[in-house]
């Protein structure tokens, strides 16, 4: 039998092609499919080996800071991309920086030889030791966690909104004569702003010292036609951490938070207002704003010089002399007997937090009352339970809280903090008049603290920040007179309606309380 040639196979095969290259083509489409399911899942296994890798740098990073991890870990989830890069940016370690801990370590060895010059620590006037019996050991604590002696020649005055301070302050201003030095968080050129202007221009220009710091975040808004025109009068100015430079140097977290003035090195001003005309309640939104600074004359002020010192080194580059900045010990208008005061501040520079410590340290000793103001109540977990636990205890334990707030999702990262607050039995105030910004700690008849420091983690961890700790009886009856003030302008929150919130006011908390380390 002839076999058949091959190409008459093909000839003969020729109605098969068809369904061969329709063969192919299911082949070829079915390679495709497997080729796009490989792409898709090599991209899944790369974005979980980045949420992977992600959450094993936040861990090792904040592995000290179980709060503030899982903060950026809910960001980087549902942001992988730009929550992570926001991290990265923001969240350097501070106390890496070379200058600064070179500046932080001469400053501490400056404040000691301070003190061993205006007091020894824990010496108090014969008043405090009547009417603390175990004060002693509070302030042997307190010292040791501040590295700054307490001081005894001060005369301290309490100021409780903005007319009081920049009458004040701008008085003071006038009067200088060698130097003025200014460390704030926000400046800003508006009313009082142009105010203050004034006055430091005309200073300058008499040949007073005039030197402005501003934080870079808090002060954006500033403009260049305030420095301009302080610079051409002769005053100096530096910006402490500007943005793009903190973005470059994986900073911008941490902020310079203060608000001191010294003048003369003989008055200082510290507190919880900066420059503005919202301090003024010039804000439509907020109305009338309440907050307490405090006017130091005495050694006390020797500290404020030396923080304003180390910040101004840090931004502007120059080192200045503590002693050419100092006013005489031997101020005749101060006796041995006067106020107790102890400057206390802390910083992301510092591995140790001075002003967290002493607030749980004052809040464990305390046995009759405990008398709290902030504008954000955002704290760790140990002040959380020093406060619910001395309420239990039967300490009067008492917190003011805004009504309205000048950032929603801080508010709401507040709130979220009351509810187990009130079941310990802390009572809890919304103040009514305005917007309260105030940040004051009250202890029994022993201390109070004033300064910038919230009670929040940003001000306790993060930011650098100054709180004054007072002991004179006059000053306590003040500041406990002015909490009972706030009191009768408050509304005390009922802890039944407040367990029935809605859902909705619920939701928003949990938000706000997943990012609260971070606000």
């Amino acid at each position: 039998m002839k076999h058949a040639t091959k190409k008459e196979r093909l000839l003969s095969n020729r109605d098969v092609y068809p369904s061969c290259r329709a063969c192919k083509l299911v082949v070829g489409t079915h390679r495709i499919e497997v080729q796009q399911v490989e792409l898709w899942l090599f991209i899944v296994c790369l974005a979980l080996l980045f949420y992977i890798v992600q959450l094993v740098v936040i861990l090792l990073s904040e592995r000290m800071n179980a709060n503030k991890a899982a903060a950026w870990i809910f960001i980087s989830m549902i942001l992988p991309v730009a929550g992570f890069a926001a991290y990265w940016i923001a969240e350097r370690d501070f106390k890496r920086h070379k200058r600064l801990r070179s500046l932080e370590l001469s400053r501490l060895q400056e404040a000691k030889a301070i003190s061993d010059c205006v007091s020894s620590a824990g010496e108090l006037n014969k008043q405090w030791r009547k009417r603390a019996a175990e004060g002693e050991r509070l302030m042997a604590a307190l010292s040791a966690i501040s590295q700054r002696a307490v001081t005894r020649r001060n005369r301290v005055e309490v100021l409780t909104n903005g007319e009081s301070l920049f009458a004040s302050l701008l008085a003071n201003l006038k009067r200088a004569e060698h130097h003025i030095h200014m460390d704030y968080y926000t400046i800003r050129n508006d009313g009082i702003g142009s105010k203050v202007l004034d006055v430091l221009t005309e200073r300058a220009g008499a040949g007073v010292e005039v030197r402005v710091l501003y934080d870079g975040v808090g002060s954006w808004k500033l403009g260049d036609d305030f420095l301009i025109r302080l610079q051409a009068s002769g005053g100096r100015t530096a910006c402490f951490s500007p943005p793009r430079s903190a973005m470059a140097a994986r900073q911008l977290n941490y902020r310079n938070h203060s608000k001191i003035v010294v003048i003369d090195g003989r008055i200082g001003y510290v507190g919880g207002m900066n420059i503005g005309d919202e301090y003024l309640g010039r804000n439509p939104k907020l109305g009338f704003w309440r907050d307490t600074q405090l006017r130091l004359e005495g050694d006390s002020v020797y500290f404020l010089q030396e923080l304003f010192m180390k910040h101004w080194a840090y931004a502007a580059g120059e080192s200045l002399p503590f002693d050419q900045y100092t006013a005489p010990h031997s101020d005749p208008n101060l006796s041995e007997d006067g106020e107790n005061v102890l400057i206390v501040a802390s910083g992301p520079d510092s591995r140790k937090e001075p002003i967290m410590e002493t607030v749980f340290a004052a809040v464990n000793s305390a046995r009759s009352r405990i008398y709290m103001t902030t504008p954000y109540f955002i704290p760790d977990s140990a002040l959380m339970t020093a406060f619910m636990s001395a309420a239990r205890a039967g300490v009067d334990v008492r917190l003011i809280i805004p009504g309205i707030a000048d950032t929603q999702l801080v508010l709401w990262g507040t709130l979220s903090y009351m509810e187990p607050l009130l079941a310990a039995g802390v009572k809890v105030y919304r103040y009514g008049k305005g917007f309260i910004h105030a940040k004051v700690l009250i202890i029994d008849d022993l201390l109070a603290a004033v300064g910038t420091a919230n009670m929040d983690m940003r001000s306790l961890h993060n930011n650098f920040e100054q709180n004054a700790i007072l002991f004179d009886e006059r000053t306590l009856q003040r500041l406990v007179h002015d909490f009972q003030q706030d009191l009768k302008d408050s509304r005390q929150v009922d802890p039944d309606r407040f367990a029935n919130r809605s859902r909705l006011e619920k939701a928003k908390e949990a938000c706000g309380h997943l990012l609260s380390p971070l606000l």
